[in-house]
């Protein structure tokens, strides 16, 4: 079981113990509260009994336990306390290393993924999972580079779009076959959505052994070192990614995906080309925090996000729905109606064009920085290289880059060209 996991066991089991409300909260950390019948409680205690701190040590933050007994305090409370701090202490301890990534079972991820199951089979499926139903998750979606275009998978509901969790041709939805299962090749699984996708024109993989999106996440996953509990498995040519941080804190793993994007060796090829780079560079969607018994909602926004996201640099590798605002809205827009605007009209031949890759790479980097030399760190180039690069987009598009007006305007074209090839 995960630290967190261990934490709500340690609140419930002390409430039920001492026959009364029981918390732990960790300095900067989530508030976890039970009552002496096993359910969770929500936001602050009315009424403190007594309560213990577990101190600030190497091991942790520390932070504070307590009872929530009305009247006077029972005649054994302050040894429960003592008891319960101490216990708090060595999860705290065991909390600060990370988790490593765990192949789950297919059938069980579309099962918590799905909005169609009973809450009670959802949160059973969490808990074998290893999951905490009480606590809040997030869902991560991974693709590789080359599945859709450009660098963007196809919205849920269209052709070729991923299967909903739990539909025919959903990975895993013939029975649960376990964690080996959930990150098998397609070819070995018979999956024809994940051949075809091998072997799609344009993905840039090139000869040699496909590359396979479960072996890509764990690979990703891993050099995240996310603390807290990771599970992974394959749903259609996706990865889906389970993410629940200790005791539900709710920050979100994208800077360490980016940071673990950024690893990733990268071959030979122009930057900001997803084709040209690591043949299996991979790219993610990271769905708001949700309820566990609510982790479809945070699949849709991974998914939601994945449109938005362009392997080639870290910066746009990882998209976090959190981030995008008003701005996720644009992926409602039907595809055909994005591509009749005129300046995603104009991106499409740019990108077309010679030398276009590099131009749209330049273009994103500045929009994104705003600055010349932070753009050109990122795509570690000499800043006269983007600057000419930039020129060109000008001269081509129309537009002047230092307005800040025109370069909102080449922002949004950006993100509505990205989502117009993906239905």
């Amino acid at each position: 079981m995960s630290a967190g996991s261990d934490a709500v066991s340690l609140v419930r089991s002390t409430a039920g113990l001492a026959q009364c409300a029981a918390g732990l909260e960790r300095t900067g950390g989530r508030r976890v509260r039970f009552g002496p019948g096993g359910a969770a409680l929500p936001g602050e205690p009315e009424r403190v009994s007594g309560s213990a701190f577990f101190g600030d040590t190497d091991s942790g933050p520390g932070g504070r336990v307590w009872l929530e007994r009305p009247g006077a305090p029972g005649p054994f409370d302050e040894l429960v306390l003592e008891w319960m701090a101490i216990a708090a202490r060595m999860l705290d301890g065991r909390r600060r290393a990370a988790e490593p990534p765990h192949a789950a079972d297919p059938a069980l991820v579309e099962l918590v993924l799905s909005e169609r199951e009973a809450v009670e089979d959802r949160a059973r499926a969490l808990r074998l999972l290893g999951l905490v139903p009480e606590l809040p998750l997030r869902v991560v979606a991974v693709a590789l580079a080359g599945t859709g275009s450009p660098g963007a998978p196809p919205s849920p509901g269209s052709p070729g779009a991923p299967p909903s969790p739990g539909s025919p041709g959903a990975a895993g939805s013939a029975g649960g076959t376990g964690g080996a299962a959930a990150l098998a090749p397609a070819a070995d699984r018979g999956n024809g959505a994940g051949g075809a996708e091998a072997a799609s024109p344009g993905s840039g993989h090139g000869a040699g052994p496909a590359p396979d999106i479960g072996v890509e996440t764990v690979t990703l996953l891993g050099r995240s070192g996310l603390p807290g509990s990771v599970r992974i498995a394959r749903v259609g040519p996706l990865g889906a990614v389970l993410v629940q941080r200790p005791d539900g804190d709710p920050a979100s793993p994208a800077e360490e995906l980016r940071a673990a994007a950024g690893a990733r060796p990268a071959g030979p090829g122009a930057p900001g080309q997803p084709a040209g780079r690591a043949e299996r560079s991979v790219r993610a969607g990271v769905g708001g925090l949700t309820e566990a018994l609510d982790a479809g909602v945070s699949w849709q926004q991974a998914r939601v996000a994945l449109r938005f996201a362009v392997a080639g640099t870290p910066g746009e590798a990882v998209t976090d729905h959190d981030d995008l605002g008003p701005v996720a809205l644009l992926a409602e827009i039907p595809a055909e109606r994005l591509r009749a605007r005129p300046e995603v009209r104009a991106l499409a031949e740019l990108a077309a064009g010679e030398g276009g890759g590099t131009g749209i790479a330049a273009l994103a980097a500045f929009c994104r920085t705003g600055s010349l030399r932070q753009a050109a760190a990122e795509l570690h180039l000499h800043h006269s290289s983007v600057a000419a690069r930039l020129a060109h987009v000008e001269e081509t598009l129309g537009w002047r880059l230092r307005d800040p007006q025109d370069r909102f305007r080449a922002h949004l074209a950006l993100y509505a060209w990205r989502l117009s090839g993906t239905e």
